[in-house]
């Protein structure tokens, strides 16, 4: 199963119409009531803000267009100019974006340009670790448990932080797992139904959580095997058989970073992990201000 890459700059995901309409929730969310602490103590229309979007730890930035198009949505007048690449490592202390405008403006957006950048940069930072973890030896990819809206944002972070995308949506490819068997005759059975009528070109993906299912599914004509919480040397047998099919191998269900190295050396060409984008914490940038 071929894994897309979304690697791309936050600042032409947020021009996607999906973001916009999050962009726009979330601000409706925060200042539907207004802004009463700004709108009491803000100085006059005239006065301007310097500040800087700054890493408190070591992380790998990701987000900044978002939260750039969340200051201008408030103020058109605001203006982000990016310090550092989405993508990158960075130190704890280094000034991720200057954002400069009318106070007010500025005040009344940062806390929702935060949330966007603290999450997607926290995607980025783990993504980036469990790549590091894999060194290079198979594709770590994501999947679709991802934050209700925030697809194409997590799944661009994880790019970013050096790992690849699994399927966007439902219909981005077929994977046969175990309701879908269950709703069959049995896995064969799912196999030839999915062959007959899938649209042509795409790959079918089977789930397979025991080498006596794997046979199974090779034998009814699975282009690729998701193997399910087996071990590395259950992973390893698995990969010899399914080359002899041509197959692709990809390992899923309990993946640690102190655990992808040995699935790596296992032989799998893609090992997915939801924690990529489920269990990512969001890290630590806060706006400085000066006046």
């Amino acid at each position: 199963m071929e894994s897309e890459n979304l690697a791309l700059p936050s600042f032409d995901v947020a021009r996607l119409p999906a973001v916009q309409r999050l962009i726009d929730l979330a601000l409706d969310e925060d200042l539907g009531r207004g802004d009463v602490t700004t709108e009491s103590v803000a100085p006059g229309p005239g006065s301007a803000l310097f500040a800087a979007i700054v890493a408190r730890e070591p992380l790998v930035p990701f987000g900044l267009g978002v939260a750039a198009a969340v200051f201008s949505r408030v103020d058109p007048a605001a203006s982000c100019r990016p310090l550092v690449s989405e993508g990158a490592r960075i130190a704890a202390g280094s000034r991720v974006m200057e954002v400069t405008g009318p106070a007010s403006g500025i005040l009344r957006a940062e806390r929702t340009a935060l949330n966007f950048v603290q999450r997607l940069s926290g995607v980025a930072t783990l993504s980036r670790r469990f790549a590091d973890a894999a060194d290079g030896k198979t594709r770590v990819v994501d999947t679709r448990k991802t934050t209700p809206g925030f697809r194409a944002l997590e799944k661009a972070a994880v790019a970013a932080g050096g790992c690849h995308n699994h399927r966007s949506d439902l219909g981005a490819g077929v994977l046969i797992k175990d309701n879908h068997i269950a709703a069959c005759d049995s896995l064969g059975s799912a196999v030839r139904r999915a062959a007959a009528r899938a649209p042509h070109g795409l790959r079918i993906e089977v789930e397979v959580d025991s080498l006596s299912q794997l046979t199974e599914a090779l034998g009814a004509g699975a282009d690729a095997v998701l193997l399910d919480n087996m071990s590395p040397d259950e992973v390893a047998e698995a990969v010899l058989r399914a080359r002899e099919r041509g197959a692709f191998v990809e390992v899923s269900g309990g993946v640690t970073i102190e655990r992808i190295a040995a699935y790596a050396e296992a032989g799998a060409d893609a090992i997915s992990v939801g924690a990529l984008t489920h269990s990512a914490p969001a890290v630590d940038l806060a706006l400085d201000a000066d006046l």
